[in-house]
């Protein structure tokens, strides 16, 4: 496929001359040459975008993503949320295969968001996603901002049907859940949005056991599973669950809601949860005994808390205040309820608060 980079020459001789593309490595069908380019690590991706215009296009083009996808080289870093002192917002990225591990910032937030509270932080395919909140002097808002973590850029996306802030945010099913939270005076409380990417739009649904009061949020079994607050009618903190094949939200298991004290992660369809309440314990959901049991303890020297929690094959990243992070492998729980020693990341220099940690795979 023939295509003009550069400008037409039509001073020489005066005629046009058509300026064709290059191969992407000389002697190479350009297939061979994404398969082998490809392989070359995350890390080296804004290197790769500066050898050449084609390159930086096909380093941030769908193509390039869904080959790593399918031949299994994506590689998955860890984005974070977080507050300063000032009630400013700041974003973070952890590329945490090196052995020098450390938190980077995401320049160029959107000014608009700059001091929102209550928003929600999400990522889909390769891309982060800022949803709602609100200011002081400012009503919940339905903005929506995405950052390109190929192209390493913001711009603003399609807003959400329903304005809301403190809600809660999944991925299911390839589509953005955005529920419950505080909306404006003419939001329904009872209601959800799900944003589908094939369509580039929200669709707006409503279900009476969604209550405003949304404290956190899993994905497990093809499920989400929302922890909400005391509600207006029950004092008792409880959850619901939302099953995709009738579209419905239903009350879940309450013993397992019982031990939901924290913020909370599944791995391998394992649902751990940090209990702060009592120094740090990692606690985990045996679905088939109907209990929770311990892991184990995290030592005060390590964690930080507020923590948050994030995983990335069988390990739990926990951060906490200024991005201090605690790396734990639970592949193997045999030994519960001992002392766990993970591998720790350096926290930033600033005392930022967490408010979300997500994962993206490139």
């Amino acid at each position: 496929m023939k295509r003009v980079d550069d400008e037409t020459d039509s001073s020489h001789n005066g005629s046009e001359i058509e300026v064709t593309n290059n191969p992407l490595i000389c002697g190479l069908p350009d297939d061979i040459s994404l398969s082998c380019l490809a392989r070359v690590p995350r890390k080296y991706h804004s290197v790769l975008k500066c050898v050449s215009k084609r390159w930086r296009d096909l380093v941030c083009s769908e193509e390039w993503y869904s080959y790593r996808q399918k031949h299994k080289l994506h590689e998955t870093w860890i984005y974070a949320l977080c507050r300063d002192k000032f009630d400013q917002i700041h974003c973070y990225v952890l590329d945490p295969t090196p052995l020098r591990r450390c938190w980077k910032p995401i320049q160029a937030i959107p000014s608009r968001s700059l001091r929102r509270k209550g928003m929600a932080f999400e990522v889909l395919g390769k891309k982060v996603f800022l949803l709602g909140g609100c200011g002081w002097s400012e009503d919940a808002t339905n903005e929506v901002f995405s950052y390109d973590a190929s192209m390493n850029s913001w711009v603003e996306a399609t807003p959400l049907s329903t304005a809301r802030s403190y809600f809660a945010c999944e991925v299911l099913d390839g589509k953005i859940y955005a529920i419950g939270g505080l909306g404006s005076n003419s939001s329904d409380p009872h209601s959800w949005d799900t944003y589908d990417p094939q369509i580039n739009s929200w669709i707006s649904h409503s279900d009476p056991n969604i209550v405003p009061e949304i404290e956190d949020s899993v994905v497990m079994d093809g499920k989400i599973y929302i922890r909400c607050g005391a509600s207006s009618v029950t004092s008792h903190v409880y959850s619901v669950v939302y099953e995709p094949s009738s579209g419905t939200w239903q009350h879940a298991d309450p013993d397992m809601v019982s031990g939901w004290r924290g913020p909370a992660v599944v791995v391998d369809g394992i649902l751990y949860v940090l209990d702060q309440s009592l120094g740090t314990r990692l606690m985990m959901w045996q679905k088939d005994r109907r209990r929770w049991v311990p892991v184990g303890k995290l030592s005060p020297k390590l964690t930080r808390p507020p923590c948050r929690l994030v995983a990335i094959g069988k390990s739990i990243f926990v951060v906490g205040k200024g991005l201090s992070t605690v790396v734990i492998d639970v592949g193997d729980v045999g030994n519960m309820g001992r002392i766990m020693v993970g591998s720790s990341i350096p926290k930033l220099i600033s005392d930022d608060d967490v408010i979300s940690c997500k994962c993206s795979s490139i």
